[in-house]
This record gives structure tokens, C-alpha cells and sequence, in this order.
């Protein structure tokens, strides 16, 4: 599978489009400018205590305070509580050796929140969630910290290794190298990418993570809350860090600020491979060279064709996302369990990469078209899993129900992506209204009246064909069109198939100028 990342700079902002196999399966808006993105590190204070709720409502620089549940203060609350009033207050840095940090004793998972937030402290927390909605940001004191290969956890002393690696063999080669270079007091969870990587490589990979938490030693130290402590890396090297590999083949920009970025990104965790990232310069935008914008106005909307004749009908209620599955015109009454198969298997990948593009989150029911066949029930279900396991999102599929319902969970970390493929109508403007077409005869014959009287012109009038079919109906001698000629005097009428119903104009025959009112 070739991948390629496509990024337009502009006033506006950076957009960045995922394509495999020149399809367009993510799109991301880089903020990086603005504040509260997934991943962030913030210094908050404990604003409210909700022991109903079992959390507490931190101010973290939002309009709204953010949500933090017990169940996301970890296990090692005290330590890291302690750990930010040292790095605040401390001058004299003594954190330099954080392997050397005394930990606290850990807080009991079925605790309560109010047992634990004394005093309402000050508190170094990671954003999970960017606000949606009117919610404010979701926020927990599990700090991670991910690389290219590995994430690294604070306060913790494990070494996970990721269950997409299979092989027994490489899970232990792994888990012994973190263990031989990993200082103490930091967790290590191991990622796929990582499946074999040398020790160098990881080593290179875990010294970069711990710089990065000696930089938030460093921002913390005379911070006040609330106050951003380390951001995210920018969207373009967060996507590079999460999937870089040998399938990706092409990164173009039009902007040489971030053509400078990625290659050094890419000079620095996969040396020899910048060659890569390449310049656009041509005439038209990128996103129109690469046909990407016309990806975005077909793949966005309440309906998506699909590639067999069937269609999609994609909706969002409060609680829930549904996706209606539908044959089309296609459906052969001679075999309809495999036109249904067929349809289905087709809807089913859209369905996989349209959760990716839209960043579709939550709960999401797939009312697939009716099946007899349990096999090819289980057919469905299986197809729809294999397709979403290049989504990196978490997320979960059930098995087709009876009653052709498949239930997808997905993580949702940020605002759905929203586009508008619709345009104005040119007739109404936008407003859902047109002026009455009873008097559509009256304004045109009151401005044949008027500029045959008083402009000194030869006349052509233009309108929609329909409009001139009306104006030329019954005997040539009594239709409205001659009825005004003799009134008013002789003019011409063309008819134009581009005109809207109720569009007309009138031009200077002898110069072809529009004449305007």
C-alpha cells in the first residue's frame, strides 16, 4: 500500500490529507496555534470537587473548566502532585535525576475523589480530549509521552510490549532491551513499530522521550496555572512519527517552512529517506492537483455513492451516528442474496474509511442490507474488522445482529470533521426562496416597456427555454412575445439552457453589453 502525505498551507491554516492508493482517507486541520490539542501538557488548578461525580473540574486556560474522573488521576496521583509543587518551587532543580524521585504510595482505584484532592492542589495533567461541543477539554493525570517506537509514563517502573507483536520471540527480544536501558521511575510501553528495531534505535528513541520530560521539569519550574507546559509536536510530525514506514513514499507541501521540518524530522528518526519530501510550486493548488478536493466534496454529506451503485445515508443524533446501507438501482431480483453481499462488502470498506475521514467518534450503528446467509453475516463482520485495523483509533466491532445491525464503538478525541460539500443557489441565494414566478412576466414586460421607450437600442432579450416556450405559446400572431412587440416594440428572444428558471437578461445587440439596471 503506497502512502502519501499531501499538506496546503495557506492564510487559513495547514491541511494535511492521508492518501493510500491515492484515496483520501484522513484529513487534519494542523491548529498548532491554537491551544487544548490532544496530547498537550497543562498546569491546571483544581477549581471544584464533584463527589457525586467522582471528579473534579480543573482551569486549564479554557472557557470551560476541564473534566478530570477519578478513574484518570492514576494510580500515582500523590507522586505526580508532589512532583509539580517541587518543579514549581524548587530553585535549586534537584529533579535534574528524576530515577532518583521518591514515590508515593499509590491511591486505591475504588477511592474517592474528594479523599484525594486536599486542599484543591495545583496539578500537571495531559489533555485526552479536545472540548466538543460545549464541553471543555477532558484531561488526565496519566501522563504519556509517545515516540516513534516506544511511550514512555512517568512515575511508573513496567515494560509493555504492544500484543500486535506476535511473535514470541520479538515480544522477549524487546521487553529485554527496554529493561537494560530504561532508567528507573519510567514506565515503557512498546509499540508496533518497534518489531525490529535494534537496541540503538530504541535507545536513540527513549533518550529523546526523556529530554522531553526534562523540558516540562524545566517549564514547570516558577509556572503559575494556568499555563501550557509542553505541546504536542505539530500535526506533520505527529502524523510522520505515528506512520512512517516503508509503504509511505511521498510527502509534498507547498509551503518550504514545513518541507524544512519534515525533512529534518525524517533525517533525524530515518536518516537516507528524506528525499521523500518534495516542493509543489505548480499553478493550481495542491489539493486541486491531486484531486483531493474533489475527494472531499464526493466523500462528505449526508450521502456517499459507492463504486457498485449503492449509497450510503451517514446521520448524527446526539447519542449516536447511523449509516443506512442501500443497493440503488443495481438490485437483481434473480439473486438477491449476492447483489445484498456484494453491496454490503462494498459499503462496508467506505464505511471503515469514512470513520477515519469524518474522525467519527462514540457509538455508530451500520444497518447493512438484509441477508438469510449466516455465513455471509459473518462474512460482513469479519470484512468490517480487516478494514478497520488500519484505523489508529481505538475502537470496537460487534457481530451483525439478526436484524442486519453491526455496532462499532470508536474513540473520539476530538471535534467530528464537518465539511459543507453543498454550494449557494443562485437563485434563491442561500435564502430557500425565489420571487413568485406569477411575477416573473410582469418584471420583464415593465423593463421591455422601459428600455424600448427610453434606451435607443436594439433589444435581445435572454431566458431560460421554458420561460421561452411560455412567452412564444398558442397562434404566432397572439402570443405574449408578439403582444409585446406590438405594444412596446420589436425585440429579440433567445433562449439559454445555462439561465436559472427565473434568470433573465438583457443585452445591446449592436455591442453584445449586458444592460444593466
Amino acid at each position: 500500500m503506497d502512502k502519501e502525505l499531501i499538506i496546503q498551507s495557506s492564510d487559513a491554516g495547514v491541511e494535511i490529507a492521508l492518501l493510500e492508493d491515492k484515496k483520501l482517507v484522513e484529513l487534519h486541520y494542523d491548529n498548532s496555534g491554537g491551544s487544548f490539542n490532544v496530547g498537550d501538557l497543562y498546569l491546571g488548578k483544581i477549581r471544584k470537587v464533584m463527589p457525586g461525580l467522582n471528579a473534579v473540574f480543573v482551569d486549564i486556560g479554557h472557557e470551560k473548566d476541564a473534566f478530570l474522573h477519578y478513574t484518570d488521576l492514576s494510580p500515582y496521583f500523590k507522586s505526580l502532585v508532589k512532583f509539580t509543587e517541587m518543579a514549581m518551587n524548587d530553585k535549586s532543580t534537584p529533579l535534574a535525576d528524576f530515577s532518583k524521585f521518591n514515590l508515593e504510595p499509590e491511591i486505591v482505584k475504588t477511592g474517592k475523589i474528594a479523599e484525594v484532592a486536599v486542599g484543591k492542589p495545583n496539578v500537571l495533567v495531559q489533555i485526552l480530549k479536545e472540548p466538543i461541543s460545549s464541553k471543555g477539554p477532558r484531561i488526565s493525570c496519566e501522563l504519556s509521552l509517545p515516540g516513534r517506537f516506544i511511550v514512555v509514563t512517568p512515575f511508573n517502573n513496567f515494560v509493555n510490549v504492544s500484543r500486535k507483536i506476535h511473535s514470541t520471540e520479538e515480544r522477549k527480544r524487546l521487553q529485554r532491551i527496554i529493561e537494560s536501558i530504561k532508567p528507573n521511575n519510567f514506565g515503557v510501553i512498546v509499540r508496533t513499530a518497534a518489531e525490529g528495531q535494534s537496541t540503538a534505535e530504541l535507545h536513540k528513541d527513549l533518550l529523546n522521550i526523556i529530554d522531553a520530560w526534562k523540558a516540562i521539569q524545566f517549564n514547570l519550574n516558577g509556572a503559575k496555572p494556568p499555563m501550557k507546559i509542553l505541546s504536542e509536536q505539530n500535526k506533520t510530525t505527529s502524523l510522520l512519527r505515528d506512520l512512517l514506514n516503508k509503504d509511505f513514499n511521498k510527502i509534498i507541501a507547498n509551503d518550504n517552512s514545513i518541507v524544512k521540518d519534515a525533512r529534518e524530522y525524517i533525517a533525524n528518526v530515518a536518516p537516507g529517506r528524506e528525499s521523500i519530501v518534495s516542493f509543489y510550486q505548480n499553478g493550481a493548488t495542491i489539493f486541486d492537483h491531486y484531486g483531493i478536493s474533489k475527494q472531499v466534496k464526493a466523500s462528505f454529506g449526508k450521502t456517499v455513492m459507492l463504486d457498485s451503485g449503492g449509497y450510503l445515508i451517514i446521520e448524527h443524533t446526539e447519542a449516536l451516528h447511523v449509516v443506512d446501507v442501500n443497493s440503488g438501482h443495481k438490485f437483481s431480483s434473480e439473486n438477491q442474496e449476492e447483489t445484498a453481499l456484494n453491496t454490503n462488502l462494498d459499503a462496508a470498506k467506505e464505511i471503515a474509511r469514512q470513520l477515519r475521514l469524518r474522525d467519527i467518534g462514540g457509538i455508530i450503528i451500520v444497518d447493512f442490507i438484509d441477508m438469510r446467509n449466516a455465513e455471509n453475516r459473518r462474512q460482513i463482520a469479519d470484512e468490517m474488522e480487516r478494514y478497520m485495523k488500519e484505523d489508529r483509533a481505538k475502537h470496537s466491532v460487534l457481530p451483525l445482529s439478526k436484524f442486519g445491525l453491526l455496532q462499532i464503538t470508536r474513540q473520539r478525541l476530538r471535534p467530528e470533521i464537518n465539511i459543507s460539500t453543498g454550494e449557494t443557489c443562485p437563485s434563491c441565494q442561500g435564502t430557500g426562496k425565489v420571487r413568485s414566478t406569477q411575477l416573473l412576466l410582469d418584471d420583464i414586460e415593465k423593463h421591455v416597456k422601459y428600455l424600448n421607450t427610453n434606451l435607443n437600442a436594439k433589444l435581445e432579450l435572454v431566458v431560460h427555454p421554458i420561460v421561452k416556450s411560455h412567452l412564444c405559446k398558442g397562434l404566432l400572431w397572439n402570443s405574449i412575445f408578439a403582444k409585446w412587440k406590438k405594444k412596446y416594440g420589436s425585440f429579440t428572444l433567445i433562449e439559454d439552457e445555462g439561465y436559472e428558471f427565473i434568470q433573465y437578461k438583457f443585452f445591446d445587440k449592436n455591442t453584445g453589453e449586458e444592460i444593466k439596471f
